[in-house]
């Protein structure tokens, strides 16, 4: 397994991985959108063939009056390959490279109530907290976690030196 930045070739392989995995579907546009403005961003996890079976698409948000903070637009693994660390492991590279590339202090991200593997990964393994719920979020009309991961500790390894990480202010729920 070889996970590593995705490239504009990998476009196509990576909305045929969200098709596989996902109810939520993006036009080609928006995988192009990604990949050409923020490219340090977005990773691919292939097999030794060549077969792209994970990918994590993600992006900075552009609010002037916050923090840098990024976003995980979608993250997938196809089935054959869950529960080996791929999906944490696109998920921290991701997050490495925003604080890297461009200093941010969270992540955030929007996940289904109802998808509760990836609630537990994002909670437990990755330290996301919920943030807010947006009701009807998706199309079919469900709800969705808002949620945020606070990047300092990463900051502290991989963060520019002599800047110091600016605290974020969020607001967990109980959920």
């Amino acid at each position: 397994m070889n996970i590593r930045n995705a490239r504009p070739n990998d476009l196509l392989n990576m909305r045929d991985c969200n098709l596989d995995c996902l109810p939520e579907n993006y036009q080609m546009k928006y995988y192009f959108y990604h990949g050409l403005s923020w490219p340090q961003l977005s990773f691919v996890a292939e097999t030794d063939d060549k077969e792209i079976v994970g990918y994590v698409l993600a992006k900075m948000e552009e609010n002037p009056e916050d923090v840098p903070y990024g976003h995980i637009t979608s993250l997938a693994v196809k089935r054959p390959y869950r529960r080996l660390g791929i999906a944490q492991t696109l998920m921290n590279l991701a997050s490495r490279a925003m604080v890297e590339n461009f200093h941010a202090r969270y992540v955030s991200l929007h996940v289904r109530k109802s998808n509760r593997a990836a609630l537990t990964l994002y909670k437990k393994s990755l330290q996301f907290v919920v943030a807010d719920v947006e009701p009807k979020y998706y199309a079919d009309g469900e709800d969705a976690y808002a949620m945020r991961r606070d990047l300092k500790s990463i900051w502290d390894k991989y963060g520019p030196p002599g800047i110091p990480f600016k605290e974020t202010k969020s607001k967990p729920t109980d959920s």
